[in-house]
């Protein structure tokens, strides 16, 4: 398993349309299952009502955590798509 932090940059947060995008990215890396968190739960990001449901605004830290398969890759793939939301 491997993980890393980031914060969320986008002035309107993760709202559904870059929430879908990042879902079709997660189920790209077949056999990685993919965890964000924040200070109060842990969702599999694979499931973009679970996400939406963690409320992330601009500012929120959050945990990216990746087991199985391609690790690093999703990892480091999930974490630019956090970082450079517009």
């Amino acid at each position: 398993m491997v993980s890393a932090k980031t914060v969320i940059s986008a002035p309107t947060g993760l709202h559904a349309r870059p929430a879908g995008e990042l879902v079709a990215l997660i189920k790209s890396f077949e056999g990685s299952v993919v965890k964000i968190s924040t200070a109060a739960r842990s969702v599999n990001a694979a499931s973009m009502l679970s996400l939406l449901s963690l409320g992330l605004k601009a500012g929120t830290e959050v945990e990216i955590s990746v087991e199985g398969g391609r690790e690093q890759e999703a990892l480091d793939a999930v974490r630019s798509f956090l970082e450079t939301l517009a």
